[in-house]
């Protein structure tokens, strides 16, 4: 499967909150028109930069992401979509670059993916087996 294919085990999603549980853990909600994907348990640091990242604030991104960016700006690459899936009970993400060649980086930290996916503004894809229908609650 080519980077640009489209793959029907997986839905896009956006980020619909992003919060602190406790001051060492975060969460997020992803979701389109008709399901979501709650996913928690990772740093309450990498949620801070979601938020940050959401609101915008992209200045002093942290040293892992800059290394990231640096080795995209060095290698003509740009990262252009991330896939999050549940191995062994642990959330995971493959990361998808194209430039002078396509690659594909797999089984990265699915929290640092989201933090990744919203500094570039690229899309977010959730296994469709992870996903929970939105109950429409209409009176």
């Amino acid at each position: 499967m080519k980077i640009n294919d489209v793959d029907q085990d997986y839905e896009t999603v956006k980020i619909d909150q992003i919060g602190i549980i406790d001051p060492l853990t975060g969460a997020v909600v992803l979701k389109d028109e008709t399901v979501e994907f709650l996913m928690s348990g990772f740093s309450s640091e990498v949620a801070r930069f979601i938020s940050d990242f959401l609101d915008g604030k992209r200045e002093d991104p942290p040293t892992i992401y800059r290394l990231v960016e640096q080795i995209c700006e060095e290698n003509e690459l740009l990262l252009v979509k991330v896939k999050i899936y549940e191995s062994g009970g642990i959330f995971r993400a493959n990361l998808y670059f194209t430039g002078k060649k396509d690659m594909m980086f797999r089984n990265f930290r699915a929290s640092d993916a989201i933090a990744l996916a919203t500094f570039y503004n690229i899309p977010i894809l959730v296994k469709k087996s992870m996903l929970k229908k939105i109950q429409n609650n209409k009176c």
